[in-house]
């Protein structure tokens, strides 16, 4: 028997810590990632650094400047918009799709009701306590219950390239364009439509909250 490892490999550790870094603005656009100094922060031998700014670097996270080296991008706002855009179609049809089934699945609508409100408190928890990365965890949370909810397989896997770019865009969103009292009221407002079963009025709020969120930030960016 072969036996699978779950647990994150050292390259993806590396991945998300230089991310949470980004999105906390510890590490601002143009910020020169230098792989022997990450190796020495992370105490990782060079390999997964390596690896990770590959995966950076795909996400449109990290660029490579002539021989210079590695820096953090900056926030590209056409790309981000086309992100958003595919975001925009994948949640309205997973909103809808969970709607329809809590229609016709009274226990599934009560399971929805009840996780969607703990991630609810989640997000005014981190908003109490101004901890974006979690804010911006919870966000991911709710977004992700919506494509289980569906009931389609696919959504989950197909969303995740955009979720990998657009945390970045998230937390721009959450310190320079959006309140987050109004991302989250917007997510109670999704929630509600969804338990109640009403598919339209679902997929209006599911897309209306992802282009606030693109029209807020391409406001800011210009």
């Amino acid at each position: 028997m072969v036996l699978i490892q779950t647990a994150p490999s050292l390259a993806e550790q590396v991945y998300q810590a230089i991310l949470d870094d980004i999105c906390e603005g510890r590490l601002p656009p143009t910020s020169h990632l230098v792989q022997e100094q990450l190796a020495d922060r992370f105490g990782v031998s060079r390999q997964p650094i390596q690896q990770a700014m590959a995966l950076l670097k795909a996400d449109g996270l990290v660029e490579e400047v002539g021989r210079r080296g590695l820096y953090v991008a900056e926030l590209d706002p056409g790309l981000m918009r086309h992100h958003y855009d595919i975001r925009a179609a994948l949640d309205r049809l997973a909103a809808g799709l969970s709607a329809d089934r809590a229609q016709r699945d009274p226990a599934l609508a009560q399971d929805i009701a009840a996780r969607g409100g703990a991630i609810l408190a989640r997000g005014r928890k981190a908003m109490a306590d101004e901890d974006t990365l979690d804010l911006i965890r919870a966000d991911e949370a709710f977004h992700r219950l919506l494509y289980e909810a569906s009931g389609n397989p696919l959504l989950s896997g197909t969303a995740e390239s955009h979720w990998r770019f657009l945390r970045r865009a998230m937390s721009d969103v959450l310190r320079h364009a959006q309140p987050p009292e109004n991302i989250w009221r917007q997510h109670a407002g999704i929630l509600e439509a969804v338990v109640d079963g009403d598919r339209l009025r679902a997929e209006t709020l599911a897309a209306q909250h992802i282009e606030v969120a693109a029209d807020s930030l391409s406001a800011v960016l210009g």
